[in-house]
């Protein structure tokens, strides 16, 4: 194998216009903390629900799909929800493991809910439409999120003293609604006009991730929070980011060129294959390594390695429910469903204990009394939710393929 063909291989990625909305959303997410527009947005959630039982717990979780523009790196947006709402929890005298396991698994959301650095990559490598894959996760990534609340809200209805009433709530004010209506509403408006812009076909994901970033500067001017200081420190989180991603690219890049060369990601295929159990036997099978994997590896190495390996399994199966599908054949159908799938599993296993990324990643912005012992039990209800949601879009693929298919 020459080695030219590596540095060319390397360079296309990095020409690739479709990864030039990493660092643009990236730079999005940044903007929103350090201009401390998300510290506004998650105190004005608790404000407004924290007179509910369990009212700050299904705060973080609504602050997570907000904020999932901004995640897709595990360890930023399960560090920031922790950072902002773990002392507050703890402070209101909620269950340590409630606490932990809300705030562990809203952070990863993102990995899911467009427009997710995740689905960015994943389309790349299956050679998909990006629009089609945010699309075809927007029934899953709801559902989950409406999944997780409708737990958290049972949760503390049946165990009050696991997530108390504050004591003191006092009723909102017209003031107290305004600004609530001003923290909130325009982040929103943010996050639907960039996804809006992508689904109505008005601007590709590329371009509507520098729409993204250019309008949270523009929020974090309006709300008179950015400054010279902050400003930077974006942009070098951004960098700082970006380069790590390249890094990985680079590393992930050279050793899928020498597995290909020697013959590596055929004997893996025909490994898989040669269990013969089926299409949804050998989808099983895939899922199970992918989930294992997630354990040891970051999701950039799974996605760049694994997926063009089952790629092309995925795309020869003959399932059947691909005649029904509303979406046409040369979208690949097939291959946004497993797409889906892949990042639920990641999405599970990087929850799972002993050894899931997000569990550590909490554990370091703990306030004293949460220890790991909390935290795996915590995350364990939110692991159930999670299969039941794969479970369901196994079940019916049409959870994925509909609004892809309704929307051109």
């Amino acid at each position: 194998m020459r080695f030219s063909i590596v540095v060319d291989r390397i360079f296309g990625i990095m020409k690739n216009e479709v990864l030039v909305a990493l660092p643009m959303f990236i730079l999005m997410g940044n903007i929103l903390d350090q201009s401390g527009v998300a510290q506004k947005m998650m105190q004005a959630q608790q404000k407004l629900l924290g007179r509910v039982s369990g009212g700050l717990a299904l705060g973080v979780t609504l602050m997570g799909i907000l904020l999932a523009a901004s995640t897709g790196i595990i360890g930023a947006s399960v560090v920031l929800l922790g950072t902002l709402a773990l002392p507050a929890m703890m402070h209101a005298k909620y269950s340590p493991s409630f606490a932990a396991g809300t705030v562990c698994s809203a952070g990863t959301l993102g990995i899911l809910i467009p427009p997710s650095i995740m689905l960015i990559l994943m389309s790349t490598q299956l050679d998909v439409s990006t629009g089609d894959l945010f699309m075809g996760a927007v029934i899953p990534g709801l559902l989950l999120s409406g999944l997780y609340l409708l737990y958290i809200f049972v949760y503390a209805r049946v165990n009050p003293s696991a997530a108390p009433k504050p004591k003191n709530a006092s009723s909102l004010t017209l003031a107290d609604w305004i600004g609530l209506a001003k923290a909130i509403l325009p982040a929103a408006f943010l996050i639907i006009l960039v996804l809006g812009s992508i689904f109505f076909g008005i601007a590709t994901p590329t371009e509507s991730s520098g729409m993204g970033a250019l309008g949270a500067l523009f929020l974090a001017l309006f709300n008179q929070r950015l400054n010279i200081r902050e400003f930077r420190e974006s942009l070098h989180g951004t960098l700082s980011t970006m380069g790590f991603l390249a890094a990985i690219f680079i590393g992930a890049t050279c050793f899928s060129l020498v597995l290909r060369r020697l013959g590596g990601d055929e004997m893996i295929a025909h490994a898989i294959l040669g269990i013969g159990s089926g299409d949804y036997g050998t989808i099983f099978v895939i899922l199970l390594i992918i989930f294992a994997l997630g354990f040891f590896l970051e999701w950039i190495e799974i996605t760049m390695i694994m997926l063009p390996i089952v790629a092309p399994i995925i795309a020869g199966m003959d399932l059947a429910w691909l005649a029904d599908s509303s979406m046409d054949a040369t979208s690949k159908p097939a291959l946004i469903w497993f797409a889906i799938l892949c990042a639920v599993a990641l999405q599970t296993s990087f929850l799972t204990p002993p050894v899931g990324f997000a569990l550590f990643y909490i554990k370091g912005v703990c306030p004293e009394g949460i220890t790991l012992r909390h935290i795996y039990k915590g995350v364990v209800p939110f692991i159930v939710i999670q299969l039941i949601v794969l479970g369901l879009i196994v079940a019916f693929p049409k959870l994925v393929t509909w609004l892809p298919g309704v929307s051109y």
